[in-house]
């Protein structure tokens, strides 16, 4: 890990994650390939047990604002994603698809989880590649603003609402030390 580099991972806490493609190349040249990393998106949350708030593919690289994993750590989480989208399209002419790297911010006010959300959801507006969010199809932002489902469970408003009809109630049981004595609290009694 670089010198200076903190990550702060099982604070609870949701991360904003930003990961590009080798040297910021737009690996992410067609709709097929854009449809690949959000299924493998998708089969990530549903393997490790996370919560996806928001996300967007851009041709050159990703934003996630996503949990801590239920199961593993975020690290495996990454290497997932970034090996399942670069074994099935990688460029013969570059030795990867993905920088080696990550850019991780703990995300830990209500303020801040909603600035990230507006970010992911306006960088393709802001990037000239549509004229609204709505129209951009690898973003979590229709299912945010109409509840429309896409291919990745999103955590908003429409999913708490779906779960409650269903009489579902969602339950975190990982452990994790309290900052304070450092007992493991969380587990279920």
């Amino acid at each position: 890990m670089p010198r200076g580099l903190k990550r702060f991972q099982q604070s609870r806490q949701p991360h904003f994650l930003t990961f590009t493609c080798y040297h910021r190349r737009p690996s992410f040249d067609a709709p097929a390939v854009y449809d690949l990393f959000v299924e493998a998106l998708e089969r990530t949350r549903r393997r490790f047990a996370l919560w996806v708030y928001g996300y967007v593919v851009m041709p050159e690289h990703v934003h996630l604002l996503i949990s801590e994993p239920e199961r593993g750590d975020l690290s495996l989480v990454m290497q997932m994603l970034k090996q399942i989208t670069s074994h099935k399209h990688r460029s013969v002419d570059l030795p990867r698809f993905w920088q080696v790297r990550y850019y991780d911010f703990p995300v830990w006010s209500e303020k801040k989880r909603v600035e990230k959300l507006r970010y992911i959801h306006r960088n393709p507006v802001e990037r000239g590649l549509c004229d609204r969010p709505e129209d951009w199809r690898w973003s979590s932002f229709r299912q945010w603003a109409t509840g429309c489902e896409g291919r990745v469970e999103i955590e908003c408003q429409w999913t708490a609402r779906k779960r409650e009809r269903m009489g579902v109630v969602p339950s975190v049981t990982r452990s994790h030390p309290s900052p304070k004595t450092g007992e493991r609290v969380g587990q279920p009694k």
